[in-house]
Formats: structure tokens, C-alpha cells, sequence
């Protein structure tokens, strides 16, 4: 009896497997081909995951600020007609240290304060004012929000005033040392403003701009004096950086104003540790001496 034939291809004498893959020569594409998406849709998606990371960086790590207003000439430039720094804030700094004086920090404007840094005109388009949104969000436009951009000069417990016989800021009866005040043309420290005695608050701080002259900060807002000092709680965070334009790029300094006036010389703070350093080897080469003499003593 015959041996049953095994057959590899259909009855029409063709393979399946040489259906199910088309022929290269004739312009077919393979599996993998047809399951790679389309490249607009991976942009799409990129774009998309993008923008998604940047709101939530800047919603809970740090933030890009446009400086519009000129009250911290020249340490951040912000005027009409120039091109106004971009500011990186970093939100997350204060959550694990102190406010402390001399640091630029963005706040959002308390009840009293009526004139805002951030002053925008909003549309009536309500996609153009979502397009400004969005565009606020990554730094290419001012924000919608009562933001303020300020130096800190005190903190709770402080009390400030102006001005000495010099025309310098007081804090705690001691003038400060203010190198990043910028004086406009025709003015001069003669032209600062003055104002009484103001014990901050606890958990307040006084914020006044670089550009003295030229600034609507705690001397001011809301009539000053205790209805111009910011909650610290209302403090988003310190700004950090200048990101742009890239002609600027820098930090930004935070001076303690009050560190050359209220405190000493870095190195008459180490006298006390240099001191004790000193002292340390007699002391510890007298009690060895002794110890040994007493050891000596007891012996039989």
C-alpha cells in the first residue's frame, strides 16, 4: 500500500506562508511596517508629553517669569522697549529653608497691594487669552496672576526704617549694605523716600525693589507701613537664574544687606573656633601629664 503524501502547499498547489508575506520586488510593506505609526502622530504625542512635563515642573518645581516691571533695574531688566529677562524661580527651596534677607523672591500680591509688577492687557478672544495662558505657563509671556518680584530687606521680628544720616535703610537700628541699589539718573540716595519705624510681623517680610527710586514695594502698597508687609506664605519662590535673553545669563544674587551691618567679619566668626583650637593641645597635653603622675602615685 502506498505511503499517504504529505502536502505543503494548498490544494491550488500554493504555500500560506507565501501568501502571508508580500514580495519585496513588488513594493510590499512588512508587519513591522504597517504597525509603526505614522511620524505627525509621534510628534504629536511628543509635543503633547512635552507640554505636559512643563506644567508640572512648573507647577510644583520651578517656574520661568517674565520681568516686565522696572523696579529691580539693574539687577533683572524689565523696561519698555528692551528685551525683559526671563527669571527661573525655584519653588521648592523655601519648603526646606528659612526666608532670608537680601533674596529676590516672587510673591503673590496681598489684599492691600493695588499696582501690580505683572501688568498684561487681556483679550476679549478667548482663544487668544488661552494661547497667553499657555504661554505663560513656559515663560514667553507675563502672567495673568498678582505676582510681584522684590528683594527681601526683613523678616518677622525686624524693624525697619529710613533713613540714617547717610540716607541708608535701617533695620534694627543698624544701616545696611545695599551694593545692588540702583539709582536712576538725577536721583541719588539724597532722593530715598522716608518713612517711620515698622516692627514686621512674625511670618511677614518687608520687600523693597533695586531700583529705589523707581519702586512701589512695602514703603507703598497699601498705604505702607504694616499694610505693606507679604505673608511668607504668599512667597512662590526664590528666583534663582536668568534665563534668557542668553546675553544675560547669570544668577542672581542674594546679598544679605543686613550681613556687614547686624553681624561680624567672616573671619572674626572664626576666632572663637580658632581659639578653642589653640587652647586644645596645652589642655590636652597638661591632663595626660597629670594622669600619668597620679598613675605613677598609686603604684606599689
Amino acid at each position: 500500500m502506498a505511503d499517504p503524501v504529505h502536502r505543503s502547499a494548498d490544494e491550488d498547489g500554493q504555500d500560506p506562508a507565501a501568501e502571508s508575506t508580500p514580495d519585496a520586488a513588488a513594493g510590499g510593506k512588512s508587519a513591522k511596517d504597517k504597525k509603526k505609526p505614522p511620524l505627525w502622530r509621534e510628534l504629536l504625542v511628543l509635543g503633547a508629553t512635552a507640554l505636559v512635563l512643563t506644567v508640572l515642573i512648573q507647577t510644583f518645581l520651578a517656574r520661568v517669569y517674565v520681568i516686565p516691571s522696572q523696579s529691580m533695574e539693574e539687577t533683572l531688566h524689565g523696561c519698555p522697549g528692551c528685551n525683559n529677562d526671563r527669571v527661573l524661580v525655584d519653588k521648592l527651596v523655601y519648603d526646606f529653608t528659612d526666608i532670608e534677607p537680601g533674596e529676590v523672591v516672587v510673591f503673590r500680591g496681598p489684599d492691600a497691594w493695588g499696582q501690580n509688577d505683572f501688568t498684561t492687557e487681556e483679550s476679549g478672544n478667548p482663544v487668544v487669552r488661552a494661547l497667553h495662558s499657555v504661554a505663560s505657563l513656559i515663560g514667553l509671556a507675563p502672567p495673568n496672576e498678582r505676582d510681584f518680584v522684590k528683594r527681601v530687606i526683613a523678616t518677622g521680628g525686624q524693624t525697619v526704617e529710613c533713613c540714617d544720616d547717610q540716607h541708608r535703610v535701617k533695620v534694627d537700628g543698624k544701616p545696611l549694605d545695599e551694593p545692588y541699589v540702583y539709582w536712576q539718573p538725577g536721583t541719588s540716595p539724597e532722593n530715598h523716600e522716608p518713612f517711620p519705624p515698622v516692627e514686621v510681623p512674625e511670618g511677614h517680610l518687608w520687600v523693597m525693589g533695586d531700583n529705589r527710586t523707581n519702586s512701589t514695594d512695602s514703603r507703598k502698597q497699601g498705604g505702607g507701613g504694616l499694610a505693606g508687609v507679604v505673608p511668607e506664605e504668599n512667597v512662590i519662590g526664590k528666583a534663582r537664574v536668568i534665563v534668557l535673553p542668553p546675553s544675560r545669563w547669570q544668577g542672581i544674587g542674594d546679598h544679605d544687606p543686613q550681613a556687614v551691618a547686624l553681624g561680624a567679619p567672616a573671619w572674626q566668626g572664626a576666632i572663637p573656633a580658632g581659639a578653642g583650637l589653640a587652647a586644645a593641645w596645652p589642655v590636652l597635653f597638661f591632663t595626660r601629664k597629670v594622669r600619668r603622675r597620679l598613675t605613677r602615685a598609686t603604684q606599689p
